[in-house]
């Protein structure tokens, strides 16, 4: 298990992770507008702007940081494993 930090403290499981996009499109929009209305949404923003949506296998999680440096920090993670693991 693999946790990242998303911004602010907030930290979440990398396997989990489905897909990461930003938040300025339409579908973005909606597949929020939908986890809100099912109560699936974690927002991990503190109270900053949404700059990146993270749909996991159960929730969607709003982030304040850009989809890039999030996935940078899963890449470096994931190094790490591999020269921890040799």
């Amino acid at each position: 298990m693999a946790f990242i930090n998303i911004g602010f403290g907030n930290i979440i499981n990398s396997n989990k992770i489905v897909s990461m996009i930003t938040s300025d499109s339409a579908p973005s929009k909606r597949i929020v507008a939908n986890a809100k209305e099912k109560g699936n949404i974690i927002d991990a923003t503190q109270g900053r702007r949404t700059r990146c949506v993270i749909i996991c296998d159960e929730y969607v999680v709003l982030s304040a940081l850009m989809p890039d440096t999030i996935a940078n920090r899963i890449s470096d993670n994931s190094f790490k494993e591999e020269i921890d693991n040799d």
